[in-house]
């Protein structure tokens, strides 16, 4: 009845800077555009580079891979528009006003 000792596995927790890259992207769609997106591709990276040498103990790679897609989505959107805003001041376009003009 003598039973070898078997060592419960390492405790899993989710990596913090994945779940800060996460909720950067997501704010980065409502509130602040650039900068929430800055720093979720900052955190995205750290977070999967923590999880890579956590050797298992670290989750979140999903959370992490999510807030770098909002994040850089989210960038080069806004670089397209000031490309396109840009351009049409290069031609001497000027962007319309939205809503009534004052007369």
């Amino acid at each position: 009845m003598n039973q070898p000792y078997t060592p419960f596995p390492p405790a899993t927790r989710n990596s913090p800077l994945a779940i800060v890259s996460l909720i950067s992207g997501i704010a980065s769609w409502f509130l602040l555009p650039f900068i929430a997106a800055v720093v979720a591709v900052i955190t995205g990276h750290m977070a999967k580079n923590e999880i890579k040498k956590g050797n298992g103990v670290l989750t979140g790679n999903g959370m992490a891979t999510a807030g770098l897609v909002l994040g850089y989505i989210q960038l080069g959107l806004g670089l397209c528009g000031c490309i396109v805003v840009a351009v049409m001041l290069a031609f001497g376009m000027t962007i319309p006003f939205i809503g009534n003009t004052i007369h």
